[in-house]
């Protein structure tokens, strides 16, 4: 899915079976690793023969190729997280190939004026579109292995109560929300039993021909405002909500262009219209923090190159998001290309915030805001000292909080 996530309010896979370990988290991790050369010997995984291949072509040509004979199994986790990276490319592709078919004219345009004019379905939360079996198919657990990815709970949700989740970071292209939010691969459904999640994107990502409908199957939503409190207010177990949540990548395009490796800096301290939203619609709020996130890919960093972080932040002003220049890994090596690095994503949900609701917004208390936000900021930072030691062994940085 696309990496363009809102602006303003922002599981053990081993032989083809997975189960729940017992500290309450689904991954899937192989037992054999997944990481590239460099990295392996860093973790004391490497393979003698693929570290030595990988060296001696990083002396010819000053890229790491990657060597022949890497198994089928990583083969296959490449593909998957590829055409996954590439997906809006490969919808638009079949679109314009579809528009050179004079023969599908009479089909296409009426889907044209359909979804321009008259579809409410990204905002209308009835989850009409949403395809349980395409969420489930064993390709996703193939996705998450590539990292590998894992899913952690602080403790269980109540079904009978309706939830909002705050992912953090946002990361470059949010893989990990991705993972672990919009498919099954990582096992949400067994560790919050009851609760149906879905994953909010830009109003604009349904606009794109084609692709809205893979993206409603996938079960994501609109971000925007009409979108969230009807998921949260119809519905569910009595029909006005409860055991729905929604996911909402609190940071946005901003926050992407401080995705650096091994550090942590959440735009976050203004952010406050999502706790407004609890409020308005009785959600409680449920902190998610991402270890390894910002690790997926490197960027041009903005103290670095100033004038190209205006531009950057002058795109996301007049377009509503911007486009960090980044780069990771190639298909066929480990050093150029826009495909994430192999490195572990471990995403773990805090534990909810109660929210006592207060439906007229012109009574709403600001301070009562104010202290739903920082009992909110206080739950990031205790999951940040909690794990960080054993996520983030190699951060240069402490968590951050920034406007």
């Amino acid at each position: 899915m696309s990496a363009r996530l809102n602006e303003e309010h922002g599981a053990s896979m081993e032989n083809g079976k997975r189960d729940t370990p017992k500290d309450g988290s689904a991954d899937t991790t192989n037992q054999k690793s997944h990481l590239e050369p460099e990295e392996e010997r860093k973790h004391g995984r490497a393979t003698a023969g693929n570290t030595r291949e990988a060296t001696k072509n990083k002396q010819k040509s000053g890229i790491r190729w990657a060597p022949l004979n890497v198994g089928l199994e990583r083969r296959l986790q490449t593909f998957v997280v590829l055409c996954h990276t590439l997906t809006i490319a490969i919808f638009l592709t079949i679109f314009f190939f579809t528009c050179a078919i004079p023969l599908s004219w009479p089909f296409l345009v009426p889907y044209l004026v359909y979804i321009s004019l008259f579809s409410t379905a990204p905002t209308s939360g009835n989850l009409s579109g949403r395809c349980n079996f395409l969420r489930s198919l064993p390709i996703w657990s193939i996705y998450a292995s590539y990292f590998p990815a894992r899913l952690h709970r602080s403790e269980p949700l109540l079904p009978t109560r309706k939830y909002i989740f705050g992912y953090h970071p946002h990361g470059i292209i949010s893989h990990g929300a991705f993972a672990a939010f919009s498919t099954e691969a990582l096992g949400f459904s067994r560790l919050f039993p009851g609760i149906t999640n879905t994953l909010l994107t830009l109003d604009s990502n349904f606009r794109i021909p084609f692709y809205r409908e893979y993206a409603l199957a996938m079960g994501v939503a609109s971000v925007s405002r009409e979108s969230c409190e009807n998921l949260l207010t119809k519905g569910g177990s009595d029909g006005e909500g409860m055991g729905r949540a929604i996911t909402i990548v609190i940071g946005g395009a901003r926050e992407s262009l401080d995705a650096l490796p091994h550090s942590l800096r959440l735009v976050l301290r203004r952010r406050k219209g999502f706790v407004k939203l609890a409020v308005r619609t009785g959600a409680d709020l449920v902190p998610v923090l991402a270890f390894g996130e910002n690790d997926l890919y490197e960027q041009v960093r903005s103290d670095h190159h100033p004038i190209i972080h205006k531009l950057q932040m002058l795109v996301k002003q007049t377009m509503g998001f911007t486009i960090p220049l980044f780069h990771a890994r190639g298909v066929f090596n480990y050093d150029v290309g826009l495909m994430p690095y192999r490195r572990p994503l471990n995403i773990v949900v805090g534990r909810p915030i109660p929210v006592v609701q207060q439906k007229d917004r012109n009574k709403i208390d600001d301070n009562y805001i104010d202290q739903l936000h920082n009992e909110y900021v206080k739950e990031l930072e205790r999951l940040w000292e909690r794990w960080r030691d054993e996520y983030a062994k190699d951060r240069v940085s402490e968590l951050e909080i920034v406007a």
